[in-house]
């Protein structure tokens, strides 16, 4: 009797330990619920694209242009949807860009000079807007910088690697197939010719020209006088003023007032803004990404201004 029941006490004692705490486990799918729908509100937070500063009464619409101009596809969206509302009697484009590509700096510049012609359009600069962010900033009715705004670099930039000595160190050795004695122009793992210096050159000084009509154009400066300021230097935003390259020295809050002003606001204007999507958990992960991208354009000719 007393093994039968030692027997049944040890067994009922093994049933007690390998069955599983039921409380740990509703903590466990509590846990993964909770984590699950925040993920799922931040997904849905991450994609919209509102706007701020909606309600009555006539507004002034900020657009950023922050970095690197690598692409102009968002930027001149939000120019033509500001354009289109009625209740935006001005708009302000907030610039704190070193410049970027050609290309993108120049499809900008020609949507602000067009908006300009219906409504009134400021440019208000932030710590730097060099080269292709000064550009932008040509096709807008008034610029305003900081005293210290990093303003200029009006040139044309283009770079790339050779690595010839360092591939035939490793013994990696390529073999061109090309329509073209210039189809190459700019491969890092061949000698630079003279006819590629010559094709390059050229290339660049045409773009610099446009560049330089641009500022000569908008600023009421001779071309002469422009050149003359336009070898690549950048000046203060009170340098800039003297020179004639801005029209005033103010803070974001007075180029909103101006904005107002313009767009014959009365008071202190409200402001509308577009909310760019909040970062998802892969942009955490893909934060450098667009430093990195940026750095594959450096063969590009571009107007840009960076300190090395």
């Amino acid at each position: 009797r007393s093994a039968y029941f030692s027997w049944t006490k040890i067994d009922i004692m093994d049933q007690a330990r390998l069955k599983r705490p039921a409380s740990n486990l509703k903590w466990l799918w509590w846990g993964l619920g909770s984590f699950f729908a925040l993920l799922i509100a931040f997904r849905a937070g991450g994609m919209s694209n509102s706007l701020d500063g909606q309600g009555i009464g006539k507004k002034v619409s900020i657009i950023q242009v922050s970095g690197p101009i690598l692409a102009s596809n968002e930027i001149v969206k939000d120019l033509e949807s500001f354009r289109k509302r009625n209740d935006i009697s001005a708009i302000l484009v907030r610039i704190d860009s070193p410049g970027g590509l050609v290309a993108p700096t120049q499809e900008i510049y020609e949507k602000i000079k067009a908006i300009k012609e219906e409504k009134p359009i400021i440019a208000s600069m932030g710590s730097v807007a060099a080269s292709g962010g000064y550009y932008i900033a040509l096709g807008a009715d008034s610029i305003i910088a900081n005293p210290g705004t990093i303003v200029g670099s009006i040139g044309v930039i283009m770079n790339y690697p050779v690595m010839t000595e360092l591939l035939d160190k490793v013994g990696v050795e390529f073999e061109t197939v090309k329509s073209g004695e210039l189809k190459d122009v700019g491969s890092y793992s061949r000698q630079v010719t003279e006819a590629d210096r010559k094709h390059l050159n050229e290339m660049v000084d045409d773009m610099y020209s446009q560049f330089v009509n641009t500022v000569s154009k908008n600023r009421s400066l001779s071309k002469e006088a422009v050149i003359k300021i336009a070898d690549g230097r950048v000046y203060t935003g009170k340098q800039s003023k003297e020179l004639g390259l801005i029209d005033a020295i103010g803070t974001f809050e007075d180029a909103i007032l101006i904005a107002g002003a313009m767009g014959q606001i009365t008071g202190k204007p409200k402001t509308v803004q577009v909310n760019k999507k909040r970062p998802s958990v892969l942009d955490w992960f893909t934060g450098n990404l667009g430093q990195t991208v940026s750095g594959w354009f450096d063969k590009l000719p571009a107007y840009r201004w960076r300190m090395e």
